[in-house]
């Protein structure tokens, strides 16, 4: 509880910050479903030959995974609060439109015959007796759908959109941290409980004053929301730095900014823990993003699918840079000293018990031992398929996890070996063994600036300025800046800094 309670006051300005835009999403995205819904849920009550096929739509698309709806919303609108919002929104309709095409049906069929009766049209009967009768139904649901997506609003983090899934997703990268998990996890878990309480007050008050406490909500709602927005923004970013999830991405694009801020006229802002490659290279090629830290052997293998013509590292760059000029029109700028190569680890102990120095050593053993992948290196072909033609490996047991769940995992014992970075922090932290890779089947990983050409040709400066980190920063040194990062909870900013003051690219 003590450790909880430092971190709660380490990251306290961030906290209040992510619960805020948490907030702010989910509120947006409520009051856009109940405007699109409620007004649809009446209307099919007027055509109820199409309300069943169109709430069975509405359905469906609330069980399409919500990552896969944010990825696909990346080429149309980029990352950040829009496409987050358009997916929340898709998220909430159905248990608003539901309720409203119910409860405008539930109402008592001898009360619409007096209306009828007493002269009134189809418009006036719905805004005078159905709709105040049925507001305590529709009330529940927008109230269901607003603790939908107060949870689901977390996900939102994997595309810069913020929230407090950025502090899951820290804690996540940090090996499991489980009390930065908590500090994201719990308040989204209060704010659905909170926001619940204020529209079930709402919901009892329709039944009294009807169309009116609607109304009041989503006035409320929207200055809530919108209001700040009023008093001014941020200052519009002439670049944008994206980076995947992790330390590294995290120091490697502060570093950028630093050094074209110091050099140029420019104005750059950070788009951090954007999910994994698909995701990131998806952004850059929108235009989300313009410049983004990757690596030579995954540009050659992952986006270009092309096999490494040799095993030295100018030769896999030289062949990356020229493919995603021809086929995405990027330019790929010169790449660091560092290496950070897919690896095959396990512990000392196991490596000590079985005599294991090279990955082909686990062949007599494979059906004995489970390994733990991340979903990426398992289907990639300078992974584990790679694994299995190279090494003629199948292991028994192959569990996928997220990044940052391997090292927990395999320090607990759950897994025997993982995929892993060779500048990660946890090879430290954790001692692992790193088996020898003799048949060369991980390519080198040199990490250098991916950037549209269409950003170099604005500003073709950029080259001159972040090619200063060309050759520079040994495995070592990221390792250490890395651990730092991780296990010392240092701030990436600073650690970026520290080491380019150091190297004089930077003045103190």
């Amino acid at each position: 509880m003590n450790t909880f309670i430092e971190v709660y006051q380490q990251r306290q300005d961030v906290f209040y910050e992510k619960i805020w835009e948490h907030l702010q999403i989910s509120i947006i995205a409520l009051v856009i479903a109940t405007l699109i819904s409620v007004p649809l849920g009446l209307l099919l009550t007027r055509n109820k030959r199409v309300a069943e096929p169109i709430i069975g739509v509405t359905a469906i698309m609330q069980t399409i995974p919500s990552l896969a709806v944010l990825a696909f919303l990346i080429p149309f609108f980029g990352i950040g609060k829009t496409p987050a919002i358009i997916a929340l929104t898709a998220y909430g309709l159905l248990p608003i439109i539901r309720n409203t095409y119910t409860g405008i049906k539930e109402v008592s069929p001898a009360l619409k015959e007096a209306a009828t009766g007493m002269g009134m049209s189809s418009f006036k009967r719905l805004s005078k007796v159905e709709l105040p009768l049925a507001m305590p139904v529709i009330m529940a649901g927008i109230r269901t759908s607003m603790v939908l997506i107060v949870g689901t609003t977390t996900i939102a983090a994997l595309i810069g959109a913020g929230g407090l899934g950025d502090l899951i997703l820290l804690g996540l990268d940090r090996g499991g941290d489980i009390n930065l998990i908590l500090l994201g996890a719990i308040p989204a878990a209060l704010l659905a409980i909170i926001l619940d309480f204020i529209l079930r007050l709402f919901e009892r008050t329709s039944a009294k004053s009807g169309f009116r406490s609607l109304v009041s909500l989503l006035v409320i709602a929207a200055l809530v929301a919108v209001g700040p927005l009023a008093f001014g923004g941020k200052a519009k970013n002439d670049l944008v730095i994206g980076g995947k999830i992790g330390s590294e991405p995290a120091i490697l694009i502060n570093m950028y900014k630093m050094l074209i801020e110091e050099e140029t006229d420019l104005n750059v802002g950070l788009q951090p823990n954007l999910g994994k490659t698909d995701l990131v290279f998806s952004a850059l090629q929108e235009g989300s993003i313009d410049i983004y830290p990757e690596f030579t052997g995954t540009a050659l293998v992952s986006l270009l699918g092309q096999q490494a013509e040799s095993n030295d590292p100018e030769e896999v760059y030289q062949q990356a840079k020229q493919g995603m000029a021809e086929e995405y029109n990027l330019a790929f700028l010169q790449p660091m000293q560092f290496n950070n190569t897919y690896a095959v680890a396990t512990t000392q102990e196991l490596a000590e018990q079985y005599n294991l120095e090279t990955i082909g050593d686990l062949k007599p053993i494979e059906n004995q031992i489970t390994a733990g992948f991340t979903l990426e290196f398992k289907d990639r072909q300078d992974g584990y398929q790679g694994m299995k033609e190279v090494y003629n490996l199948n292991f028994g047991e192959v569990i996928t996890m997220d990044p940052g769940l391997r090292q927990g995992a395999i320090s607990s014992g759950e897994v025997d070996v993982i995929d892993a970075y060779a500048t990660a922090g946890y090879m430290i932290d954790l001692n692992l063994k790193v088996l020898e890779d003799p048949k060369n089947l991980f390519p080198p990983y040199q990490g250098a600036p991916l950037m549209r050409q269409e950003t170099l040709n604005k500003y073709p400066q950029l080259a001159d300025v972040l090619n200063q980190l060309g050759g520079k920063i040994t495995g070592d040194q990221m390792r250490q800046m890395n651990y730092e990062v991780s296990f010392e909870d240092r701030d990436p900013a600073k650690v970026a800094r520290e080491y380019l003051v150091s190297e004089g690219l930077l003045e103190e």
